[in-house]
């Protein structure tokens, strides 16, 4: 499982022009799932996203998380992710087929909730339009492999 973990002052999706998930503070996280990912990964990979020490305390230092500044996340499906792009023309094989990448996808969520986080989202495999408005900019990889 894969994620890219911006840090924001707001974000929002849209789809057909209306606008499905939006957030204030907190986290746009574009989530990409493989076909051997499972539940067990989706709640790791909520525990460290959510626990990020990336907001800035008083003295400047990056050391407050999502839940001391109050922030959410806003979450995206991004089977891009898992592109090989050793041609020109990017291949998906290494993304999970649908059946198997949603319930995964809506497991991570539901893991943030159960953290005590608010999540808006977009829609599982829709054509969206992303809007965010980085703070720092910060923006972290992250990959269940190597957490």
């Amino acid at each position: 499982m894969r994620a890219v973990v911006t840090r924001v002052s707001q974000a929002s999706v849209t789809i057909d022009g209306q606008v499905t998930g939006e957030i204030g503070q907190g986290f746009l996280v574009l989530l990409g799932i493989a076909p051997t990912d499972t539940p067990a990964q989706a709640e790791r990979l909520a525990d460290k996203v959510c626990g990020l020490r990336v907001f800035e305390d008083e003295q400047g230092k990056m050391n407050r998380n999502l839940e001391s500044v109050g922030g959410a996340l806003l979450v995206v499906s991004q089977f891009t992710l898992y592109a090989d792009v050793k041609s020109r023309r990017p291949g998906f094989t290494g993304a999970a087929r649908p059946e198997t990448a949603r319930p995964l996808y809506e497991h991570f969520m539901e893991s943030c909730r159960a953290r005590g986080f608010p999540v808006a989202h977009g829609s599982f495999g829709a054509d969206m339009a992303v809007f965010s408005v980085n703070d720092g900019p910060v923006t972290l990889w992250m990959d269940t492999d190597f957490l």
